[in-house]
């Protein structure tokens, strides 16, 4: 058996735990994801013309996002519920079938917005892909990543490019 005190988020029994972060310092947090969408060009003219029967997808996809940040405490086991003060996101359509997605998220607290704006990316392609599915079943959600965030022990961080 591998040695409790080598993981943040094992007890001394070797079971999982949530990390105390009580007696951490408030700081301001942001965090920044992308992710991305891949489709037929004619998919993609159907959500620009909000011709699919399921309705505006990039408008659910939003709310789906913006939803989905709010609870990732409650889906992802070991992270702390946060409260988030600003939670954005964008998408940038390609004519070739291409749907570009980027979340914001902040908050002021004792642990960071990564993995709520890693989920704010991921619940908003899984809604693209819901909403179009009748229509494109090769649609392929890709390429999800942490940007960049700020704050924080660690400090700031930018992905650097591949």
């Amino acid at each position: 058996m591998v040695s409790a005190e080598k993981f943040t988020h094992l007890n001394k029994e070797g079971r999982a735990r949530m990390v105390d972060v009580t007696d951490k310092e408030d700081t301001l947090r942001e965090a920044w994801a992308y992710g991305k969408v891949l489709m037929s060009p004619q998919t993609l003219k159907l959500i620009k013309e909000e011709g699919l029967k399921k309705g505006d997808v990039l408008g659910v996809a939003q709310t789906a996002g913006i939803m989905a940040a709010k609870k990732t405490g409650w889906l992802i086991p070991m992270c702390h519920p946060l409260f988030l003060t600003g939670i954005d996101l964008s998408f940038k359509l390609e004519e070739e079938g291409v749907i570009h997605i980027k979340s914001r998220v902040k908050t002021t607290g004792k642990t960071g917005a990564e993995m709520e704006a890693l989920t704010a990316v991921s619940v908003a392609a899984l809604t693209v892909y819901d909403m179009c599915k009748a229509v494109d079943k090769d649609m392929e959600i890709t390429e999800i990543y942490l940007m960049e965030k700020t704050g924080g022990k660690s400090g700031h961080y930018i992905r650097k490019e591949k």
